[in-house]
């Protein structure tokens, strides 16, 4: 219609051309240049992979004749098991998305999902992205390698919207589905570096879990057993123990939210005797 009202008007073709040109370099995406920078580093990996036999997987104290290449025709892609959901403690999308796309930070997420439910993903699935950081979960001691990272923009003092949590619920179904996570490998930031990190804080964790991503603890539960040992019931669930008092903080972060001192209570210690069963 804007070609035909120029034509109407008797403007030349080659002025037509040029707007058309120019119209077109206007909708040049905002990140097209990191999105460059993000295709040459794919790129790099992809080399890296198809290389044949493998760069730089000699074994160092053996001599050439005797190591060997012999392509196996049973492989795949390497598929994450864990989910680690985040908060931004940031103060928007758009602040979030420039520190993922900024060299000097060195962090990074697979998806970032707004306030106003609009899910970026940033990175392949099956490439490592830098969120987790030092972390341990069970005897998992680099969860970048083995997980994916969510982020949710919220600057860790107010609550996740709705549309939010039903996006990222719609995200953490097709993920479940696709690499077939188990249910309880979805877990926070706070779980995996109980001394480092409180989040995600005041999360809707049960709702997740109702819907099978989490583990959560039964409605009725029977009372703990006099010698319950808490540090082998958290390690049993996956955290790490080696700082008491982190963990149990983590741990109360999860599960029980409206107090997060780092002293297991009656109450604490019952939720913690019917979780670690399920982890079993």
């Amino acid at each position: 219609m804007r070609f035909l009202l120029f034509i109407r008007k008797g403007l030349p073709l080659c002025l037509l051309l040029l707007i058309s040109l120019t119209t077109f370099h206007c909708k040049t995406p905002k990140y097209a240049k990191t999105d460059k920078v993000y295709k040459n580093l794919a790129k790099d990996f992809a080399k890296t992979i198809q290389a044949a036999p493998p760069q730089s997987q000699t074994i160092d104290s053996l001599s050439a004749d005797q190591q060997y290449w012999v392509g196996t025709v049973n492989m795949g892609i390497r598929r994450p098991n864990f989910v680690i959901i985040h908060h931004t403690a940031q103060d928007s999308t758009a602040q979030t998305l420039k520190t993922f796309t900024i060299t000097k930070t060195q962090v990074s997420a697979h998806y970032v999902i707004g306030r106003d439910g609009k899910v970026y993903q940033m990175v392949n699935d099956y490439l490592r992205a830098q969120h987790a950081g030092e972390s341990k979960w069970g005897n998992s001691t680099d969860l970048n390698s083995s997980s994916i990272g969510i982020e949710l923009d919220n600057n860790g003092f107010e609550p996740f919207s709705d549309i939010q949590i039903e996006n990222l619920c719609a995200l953490l179904e097709t993920l479940k589905r696709k690499y077939k996570i188990p249910t309880a490998n979805f877990i926070g930031h706070a779980d995996i570096a109980p001394t480092r990190k409180p989040d995600p804080s005041n999360f809707p964790w049960q709702i997740l879990a109702q819907k099978g991503y989490g583990l959560w603890y039964d409605p009725i539960m029977e009372t703990p057993p006099m010698e319950l040992d808490s540090a082998s019931a958290l390690r049993i669930i996956g955290y790490d123990i080696r700082k008491m008092d982190a963990a149990i903080i983590a741990f109360k972060r999860h599960f029980i939210q409206n107090d997060i001192t780092p002293v297991l209570t009656v109450w604490d210690k019952t939720v913690l005797n019917n979780l670690y069963k399920k982890y079993l």
